[in-house]
Order: C-alpha cells, then sequence, then structure tokens
C-alpha cells in the first residue's frame, strides 16, 4: 500500500472506531476527520467543503422540511388515524399499522413517520392492555423498511444516487428503488407482523422488572403545604386513589425508604413517589404540592417567557441557586408528559442542572426511565442518553416548540395536525408536482424538491420558525464532511483495494456470491454504525467491484443500499431503533431476536429480486 493509502486507513479506521465508540456527536467526528484529512495531505483544500454542494446534502435537508409540510397539513394523521383501531389483536395492528408507518416511510423522513406514529401506538397498546414493546418494535422496523421504496425514503438511497451520478454519469430516478425496495418492504413487515412480534421480549411478565410506562418523581412540598406536619402513613388515601405508590422522601441530601410512612413531613422535604404519567399527575393535585396561585412577578415573568420564547429566562429570577431550581421536580404549568430523547437532542450527554432545563426552557424534569429501569433519586444529576424516556412538566404555551427545540418526542401527547383539505392538497400536488416534473427530465430532483419546498414556505405549510429547525443539521453536516473524505478514498485507490480482496476471497464463484457478500459486509456495518457513513463507504466499492467482475454495477450499488438501511440488530443502527428502546423498555441485546431473523429475509428476498429488476 502506498503512504496516503496507509495515511487515509488509518483516518476511516479512526472515525468509524469513533462513530462506533459513541461518546462524540457523529457531525464532530466527521468534521474533525475531514479537517484533519485537509492537513495530511489527503484531501485537497479547495475540495474540503465540496460536500456541502453536493446534491445528496440539499436533497437530504429539502426532504426533511417537506416532511414537515405534510405533517402540518394534516394528511398524514389522517391517514394515521383511519389505521388505527383500538380492538385489533396484536397481529392485525401490526400488519394494518406498519403498512401505514413504511408506506408513509416511502414519501417522508422515517423518523418523522415514526415521531408522529408512535404515540398513537403506543396509546393503542395500553388500551388493549398489552406491553407497548410488542408492537413499537415492529413500527419501527416498519418504518426502516419502507424507507427503502423510493429516492428520498432513506439517506443512503440519497447517497447511492449520488455515487452513481458521479461515476457512471447518470442519478437514479425518484422510482428506481421502489421494484427490489417494495418487495423487500412488503415481505419484512409480514414477517414482523406474523412472526416477529412474537420474538419480542414481554419484560413485563418477568419478575421484578419494573413497567416502563411507570415513573419515579421527586415532588417538593412547598412552603404553603397542608402536607407540613403530616405523617407519611396519612397519605395512603390520596396515594391509593390516584394510584400512585410512596416510596421514599429526601430531606437534607439523605434518602429515606423503609420508614417513610413513618416520618412526619416538612415543607422542603421532596416525596418520592412512583406512579403512571396520569397517575403522578392526579396525586400531585389531590396532595397540594402544586402551589394554587401565582404571584403578579411570577404572572408577569410567565408573559414574558411565552412572549420571548424558552430561552428568554433572565438569571437571578429569584433567590434561589440553579441547583436547587433543577431540583424542584413541579412547575406550576397543568400538563405531565411522557417523553423520548432522540439521537439528535441537545439534552444527550447532558444534565438537567448542566443544561439548566428549568430555567431556559420552562420545563421540570420529574422522572428518567431506561431500558425499563426507573431512575428513583438523583434525576436532576443524572446524564440523559438518547432513547431515555423522560417525565415531564412545564406550561402548555410553547410546550411544543419546546420539545422539538430539545430533541425530544412526546409519547402520550398525540400532536398530529388536524386535517385540512385545502394544505392536504396543496403539501400533495406540489411534491407529486415536483416528483412529475423531474420524473420527465424538466428540472433535475435537487431543484424540483426546492420549487415544492418554497412554495411550503411561501403558503405557510411551514412555519419560518420550523424551517430551518426542521433539518437534521447533524446528519447535514455529516454527510458532507464524510462526502469529500470518500472521495479523497477513492482516488488514491482504497476502494480498488477492497474491492480487490473482495474479488479475490469470491473468486472462482459466481458473482452472486461477490454481492452477497458485500450486503453482508454492509449489513454488518449499518447494525453499529450511521447508515449515512456505511453508505458514503461501500457505495464506492460497490461499483468498483461490480466493474471489475464485469457485471452490472447496478445490481451491486443497489443492494448495498437495501443493506445500508436495514440496521435491525441493535439500538444503535437507526435512530428508530433508538427513539423506541425507552418506552419498549428494551435493552441492546433485544433487538437481535427480531433483526437477526429480519436481515435473514432481507436478503432472501432482495438478492432474487436484484437479480430479476437488475440482472448481472
Amino acid at each position: 500500500m502506498t503512504t496516503d493509502q496507509v495515511l487515509l486507513f488509518s483516518l476511516f479506521a479512526v472515525i468509524l472506531g469513533m462513530l462506533l465508540w459513541g461518546r462524540l456527536r457523529h457531525d464532530l467526528v466527521a468534521a474533525g476527520g475531514l479537517l484533519l484529512g485537509v492537513t495530511l495531505g489527503l484531501v485537497p483544500q479547495d475540495e474540503a467543503f465540496s460536500g456541502f454542494s453536493n446534491p445528496a446534502v440539499i436533497i437530504v435537508a429539502l426532504v426533511l422540511i417537506a416532511s414537515r409540510a405534510f405533517e402540518n397539513s394534516g394528511v398524514l394523521g389522517m391517514l394515521a388515524r383511519l389505521a388505527l383501531r383500538e380492538n385489533r389483536s396484536a397481529g392485525a395492528h401490526i400488519t394494518i399499522f406498519g403498512g401505514v408507518a413504511a408506506a408513509l416511510s416511502a414519501v417522508i423522513n422515517n423518523v418523522a413517520a415514526l415521531a408522529m406514529l408512535m404515540p398513537l401506538d403506543v396509546q393503542a397498546a395500553r388500551k388493549a392492555g398489552r406491553p407497548p414493546g410488542q408492537t413499537l418494535m415492529p413500527l419501527s422496523f416498519a418504518t426502516i423498511l419502507g424507507g427503502m421504496v423510493t429516492l428520498i425514503g432513506t439517506p443512503p438511497n440519497i447517497i447511492a444516487s449520488a455515487v452513481r451520478e458521479q461515476q457512471l454519469g447518470e442519478p437514479y430516478s425518484m422510482f428506481d428503488f421502489a421494484p427490489v425496495g417494495a418487495a423487500v418492504a412488503v415481505a419484512g413487515v409480514l414477517f414482523v407482523a406474523l412472526v416477529g412480534w412474537r420474538l419480542v421480549p414481554r419484560r413485563e411478565d418477568r419478575p421484578g422488572e419494573i413497567d416502563p410506562a411507570s415513573f419515579v418523581a421527586e415532588l417538593l412540598v412547598p412552603e404553603d403545604s397542608r402536607l407540613d406536619g403530616r405523617v407519611g402513613v396519612e397519605l395512603d388515601e390520596e396515594a391509593e386513589e390516584a394510584d400512585v405508590r410512596l416510596v421514599g422522601l429526601i430531606r437534607d441530601g439523605e434518602t429515606h425508604r423503609g420508614a417513610v410512612r413513618a416520618l412526619r413531613i416538612r415543607a422542603g422535604d421532596r416525596l418520592v413517589v412512583e406512579g403512571s404519567t396520569d397517575a403522578i399527575a392526579a396525586f400531585i393535585k389531590l396532595s397540594d404540592l402544586q402551589k394554587a396561585e401565582i404571584d403578579d412577578s411570577e404572572k408577569n415573568r410567565g408573559a414574558a417567557d411565552e412572549t420571548a420564547g424558552p430561552d428568554a429566562r433572565k438569571n437571578g429570577e429569584d433567590s434561589e441557586t440553579e441547583e436547587e431550581k433543577e431540583d424542584k421536580p413541579v412547575a406550576r404549568g397543568p400538563e405531565i408528559i411522557e417523553t423520548v430523547v432522540r439521537a439528535d437532542s441537545r439534552l444527550v450527554g447532558q444534565t438537567a442542572t448542566s443544561i439548566s432545563m428549568r430555567q431556559r426552557y420552562g420545563i421540570t424534569l420529574l422522572g428518567i426511565a431506561r431500558a425499563g429501569t426507573v431512575t428513583r433519586e438523583g434525576i436532576s444529576r443524572r446524564t440523559i442518553e438518547a432513547g431515555d424516556e423522560l417525565l415531564i412538566t412545564g406550561r402548555q404555551a410553547g410546550l411544543s416548540l419546546t420539545l422539538d427545540q430539545l430533541g425530544l418526542v412526546a409519547v402520550n401527547r398525540i400532536s398530529v395536525a388536524g386535517f385540512k383539505p385545502f394544505n392536504a392538497a396543496l403539501a400533495v400536488g406540489l411534491f407529486a408536482g415536483a416528483i412529475a416534473v423531474a420524473t420527465a427530465g424538466l428540472l433535475s430532483f435537487t431543484v424540483a424538491i426546492a420549487i415544492a419546498v418554497a412554495g411550503y414556505a411561501a403558503f405557510g405549510l411551514v412555519p419560518a420558525r420550523e424551517f430551518y429547525s426542521r433539518i437534521e443539521w447533524p446528519v447535514v453536516v455529516m454527510l458532507a464532511c464524510l462526502l469529500p473524505l470518500g472521495a479523497a478514498f477513492e482516488n488514491v485507490g482504497g476502494t480498488a483495494l477492497i474491492a480487490n480482496s473482495i474479488a479475490g476471497w469470491t473468486e472462482g464463484h459466481s458473482a452472486v456470491v461477490a454481492l452477497v457478500a458485500i450486503m453482508v459486509v454492509t449489513l454488518t456495518l449499518s447494525d453499529v454504525l450511521n447508515n449515512v457513513a456505511t453508505m458514503v463507504i461501500t457505495g464506492p466499492i460497490a461499483i468498483d467491484l461490480a466493474l471489475r467482475l464485469e457485471v452490472n454495477p447496478d445490481t451491486f450499488l443497489m443492494g448495498v443500499a437495501i443493506s445500508a438501511s436495514c440496521a435491525f440488530l441493535t439500538p444503535i443502527g437507526h435512530k428508530n431503533n433508538t427513539l423506541i428502546m425507552g418506552p419498549g423498555g428494551f435493552r441492546f441485546s433485544d433487538y437481535w431476536r427480531m433483526g437477526l431473523p429480519l436481515e435473514i429475509v432481507v436478503l432472501a428476498v432482495s438478492v432474487p429480486m436484484l437479480l430479476i429488476v437488475w440482472p448481472l
């Protein structure tokens, strides 16, 4: 190997290792790798930021905005509600709801599709008396499967199109992915609906496990509370009526558990209670743990907060220290919500205290559930991770915007916009027009979708405050930084070296063996790495391998595009798998139970379909 090849292989090894480690954000790792590549002379300086002008990067950003327009128009909500029936069996529910999820993911971002459908699915599961995890994992997998059907359904398809344009001179069209992608999606949804959901662990049946829908909250006893002076046992009536359990009392930093019912409660104590979201809310009202009145200064401050936004709160609004504010578990807002931390949330790696959650955003953390285990104490100082389920409270005004800003998805709060015929027709019409114009070759898809997005902004389907906030900037930056590195890797012969190795391993066998080999490698990478990074690496290798074997490069490129999208074995392979971890009460090792046979189904269906639609 040449010196440049050794350096680039080493650089990619470091980047992939950092991505797998997961302690730093993906975009920071990619940006650091790009800058190091420029410093070492591996990436020309004038090409360092060329990725930001790449059509693939622009399309990823524009599709996210278009997804929001579909949500705001109400057309997606109408479809979801029509598909939802509470009296269906688990298998029937997954078949229908999973089919809708897959269809939505073909035209909007699959993370947005899951975020919209997850609250409906969780509520349906609770009303049907089954654990939410039983249907959440199939729902997540269905949204991932549906993304493979179109060019814009998932970022790997967009990258595959960009790689094809760069190396073969022409990109893929909107529906080039449909024949193989739809076959895989249908087979996958049928598998999870008929067989897969039965493989999901049912933790509620295991002794000692805590129901992931249950939270532990620390509730402050205010100065004017009628609980001051009462003994813990005297709260049994309120606790029973609200369906919560009094599990402890925190006083002067010391936690009392077993003797809590015998202790006399004082103002300033924090009662530790366990129960569901609704039960904790009811207990707060019954036991006078929420002040009934707000003084004039707080009213004025609240009005200013609602006008200026959640970041407008000023320091020194009262005499309490920041840490004392974070420890207060009850805000005076009337709403308590279960939320899930998205993979790209700004809360990841932070604590409620370090990010000044109550002071800056006007919300208070009541409890944290992680993989079925509920945090019982030190809530405000616990580091938040992607997939955690947070119980928060705050004022209703501006709460939805705050959740979006923090990267939180509400689980027990249906935020689907109401159906508006004109807006729905406008959203669908502009999008369909963009596809028609691009398919006819009148405009590139990038320009066509940009015009549609401009129309969404002009007609107010995507408000100005949401226009840029809907773009997942970490994904955009990561992709823009990895593309120049991928080009450099190819220019120094790195892709050719790997392609030669795979060709050597499969020498003497049919090209189909090489196809399966590169797809298995891609599947494995996608289960532990971001699918964008996986596709940037494996896309050029697939084309190079096909050319060396003198077979159709589209067969191989389509194969790795499908494999890069199918991350079913771990919660870190795809953001949707991370998103369901908290509400489903899943552990890291739970995903392979359904994910491994599903990946086998994907291979079994996709390889024959590839050979039919894109013959060697």
